[in-house]
């Protein structure tokens, strides 16, 4: 978009702040066990999961933050940590007028960026699901719904995405010389409340996941995604299939930002690093935070 086109100021970087010492740490989140009845739960406790204050500063715009370099993070002056090579990441520019998710004058915590340039980008050396990209960059909401494996379930869903209506997802997928296969789903809603006191509530459980994914086992909630991995205004949720899992192992986790509901999924073969997994979430949930 040219200077001519638009008022905002120009695209902002993405810090690409993360830290893998915090991810091997031993420990992490404290979490009483889950009840009996993970559905009555649900309503209750949606997000005290994800709460925790991340140091990302705010700066210039809504639509801007504070760029960090490797070494001021401790746990990233290494070479090798286990992350994968992402681009720059920069925000695409609101249209001219148009406020930040988290901006005062934005109850509605709408995104008015073009949803698709909202999703994070796949690393250096990955290959693109181009099955993902859909139609014009929008995906059919059968697509989606196949990442689930029971049926009735499928059913359940669908039947929420009309009642709260959703109004587009964007996706993006890639597997990585690894093995490592990885899929970001953005689910954009009419406005944040939506998201927060409705569709998130029934999708996210205390515990264990609220649907099963396809591929999955049992999951649990993700002790070890380091506290400091948080972003400012961003709520998230991640489990981990726990053993004995089957051929792969699969990581999820879903974020809630403003009127836009992620879901992020990573599978591999054996197991799936949670270096990696973690990274990924986190990027993702700064381009929508």
């Amino acid at each position: 978009m040219s200077e001519q086109e638009t008022t905002v100021p120009p695209e902002q970087p993405v810090a690409q702040v993360f830290s893998p010492a915090a991810a091997r740490a031993e420990g992490g989140l404290q979490t009483p066990a889950p009840g009996k009845d993970r559905r009555a739960l649900r309503a209750v406790l949606r997000w005290t999961a994800a709460v925790a204050v991340f140091a990302v500063a705010g700066a210039g715009t809504a639509y801007g933050i504070t760029r960090m370099d490797r070494t001021d993070v401790p746990g990233l002056a290494t070479a090798s940590d286990g992350r994968w090579d992402y681009p720059e990441l920069t925000r695409p520019p609101l249209p001219s007028g148009s406020p930040g998710p988290f901006a005062d004058g934005n109850p509605a915590g709408a995104h008015y960026a073009d949803l698709r340039a909202l999703l994070l980008p796949a690393p250096g050396g990955a290959r693109e699901d181009k099955a993902l990209r859909g139609s014009d960059g929008w995906l059919a909401t059968k697509d989606y719904l196949a990442e689930y494996a029971v049926e009735e379930e499928r059913d359940e869903l669908r039947q929420k995405l009309v009642d709260n209506g959703l109004r587009h997802i964007a996706a993006r997928g890639w597997t990585t010389p690894d093995g490592t296969r990885t899929r970001v789903y953005l689910l954009q809603f009419g406005t944040a409340n939506v998201v927060d006191n409705q569709f998130a509530s029934d999708n996210v459980a205390y515990g264990t996941p609220a649907y099963q994914v396809r591929g999955s086992g049992a999951a649990v909630y993700d002790e070890g995604f380091p506290e400091r991995a948080a972003v400012s205004g961003v709520e998230r949720t991640a489990y981990v299939e726990s053993k004995p899992y089957g051929a792969e192992q699969v990581r999820q986790a879903y974020v809630a930002a403003g009127d836009v509901f992620a879901v992020i999924l990573q599978s591999r073969r054996g197991t799936a690093p949670a270096v990696p997994f973690q990274q990924t979430v986190v990027l993702q949930s700064q381009l929508l935070g």
